[in-house]
């Protein structure tokens, strides 16, 4: 079935996320998207092999003997909708396929896709909020308009209410529901609060918001950054996720009076027990590690407790819609589809296995030391991964290998780098 475009669109844009949730895709004329619904656009399947600077390395997938050929990306049913900050452009989401209209295998998108459909086989519905953290800065010092910390504060979300409010209404028109904004724990950064939806969806979501404020952001004269820690003095930019499972219309992590029931601890148990194995997908480079420090709101190990910022999972509990678990280890560069797959299929594993998520933490999280550590560097979270079961299951090799092998190159960009820092030091005083 073919959407249908407003009268006055001119532009469509057909994007898909690429291996590192970046918003990619080709600008059409209205007049070609009829035969984009019917056969699809052709694009380079090294979309899936470029790091953040497009360069490009060979993998299995995709490398230079077999030329870099062409994927077909198809608009994804229900995913049309207007580009409210460009006049007559309209946007859709695509789905990658190859020639002979098999699903591409190295897809993030699609081992959500995969992860989604095994919920619903075992009857779950699973809703996701998202909590985003981002930077707005000077486009050529590259550094905050405002010094201080005013977290929550009013006067100082005030400052930036030109840019925030176009942020939260046009992103809610693009149908990106968001439900609050708020200055965050470093000047120059904001946290945005994205309503709950079913997961692929939210994840979705998550990828468009943060090209939407890039975008805005611009047009407002200021650079936007979802880089995980872009100051070494300041705070780092998290990418919180929220999760419940729904059963037959209501909430099956909620026991009837608003505490955790049994299927929430089992998923809070899986997540737990494959936490440091899959931290690579919620902090993909070595820049994400910068963030993970103690007494930084970002967590440092596996424990859970209920409303304490300390822990690696918080449960949440209160009115029966609203239980749920948030885990807070992501950084905000994040692939969203990764993510949320990662975390989705740790859960349903738990379930499976009615894994105990172990004892509470109630208190400082952070002074424990008997609990197992979320893995602080590339190596560390290199390892992890390619040595999980469930990683691999939810990956397969191929993909898993890109997303090592990316990680691994970007650790040995930065390693090899000499910094301001060792200038600092050590260029006068030798």
């Amino acid at each position: 079935m073919i959407d249908s475009l407003p009268p006055d669109t001119h532009t469509v844009i057909l994007a898909l996320g690429d291996l590192s949730g970046i918003l990619r895709g080709k600008r059409l004329h209205v007049s070609m998207w009829d035969r984009a619904c019917r056969t699809g656009i052709a694009m380079a399947n090294a979309i899936f092999v470029l790091d953040m600077t497009c360069d490009i390395w060979d993998t299995p997938y995709a490398n230079m003997g077999t030329g870099y050929p062409d994927f077909v990306v198809h608009p994804i049913e229900g995913t049309l909708r207007p580009v409210p900050w460009s006049e007559g452009t309209v946007l859709a989401i695509g789905e990658a396929r190859e020639e002979d209209g098999s699903p591409v295998r190295v897809d993030p998108r699609g081992r959500l896709v995969r992860v989604v459909e095994k919920a619903a086989v075992m009857g779950y519905d699973a809703k996701i909020g998202t909590e985003l953290e981002f930077f707005l800065l000077d486009p050529e010092t590259k550094r905050p308009l405002d010094t201080g910390i005013q977290v929550y504060g009013i006067a100082r979300g005030a400052m930036f209410e030109h840019v925030l409010g176009p942020i939260r209404n046009l992103c809610t028109e693009f149908g990106i529901p968001i439900e609050l904004s708020n200055p965050e724990y470093s000047p120059g950064q904001f946290e945005v609060n994205i309503h709950y939806a079913s997961a692929l969806t939210a994840a979705d979501n998550a990828m468009l918001f943060r090209n939407a404020v890039k975008e805005i952001a611009a047009d407002h004269g200021l650079l936007a950054t979802f880089m995980a820690k872009p100051f070494s003095d300041l705070s780092g930019s998290g990418f919180h996720v929220h999760q419940s499972l729904w059963f037959d219309g209501r909430n099956a992590f909620s026991d009837g009076s608003g505490h955790l029931s049994d299927v929430g601890r089992w998923y809070l148990g899986g997540l737990r027990r494959h936490m440091r194995e899959l931290a690579l997908l919620g902090a993909p480079n070595p820049n994400s590690f910068r963030r993970r420090q103690p007494y930084t709101f970002c967590p440092t190990n596996t424990t859970w407790g209920g409303d304490n910022r300390t822990v690696g999972i918080r449960a949440v509990e209160g009115h029966d819609e609203a239980v749920r678990v948030e885990q807070r280890d992501g950084s905000a560069d994040a692939n969203p589809y990764l993510l949320v797959a990662g975390q989705l299929a740790a859960g349903l594993w738990g379930i499976e296995n009615e894994a105990d998520p172990g004892p509470r933490t109630d208190g400082d999280a952070y002074a424990i030391d008997d609990v197992e550590a979320i893995p602080a560097t590339v190596p560390e979270a290199v390892e992890a991964l390619r040595g999980s079961a469930l990683a691999k299951e939810l990956l397969g090799d191929e993909l898993l290998e890109i997303i090592v092998g990316m990680a691994e190159r970007e650790q040995a960009f930065v390693a090899a780098a000499v910094t301001d820092v060792e200038r600092a030091r050590y260029l006068e005083a030798y």
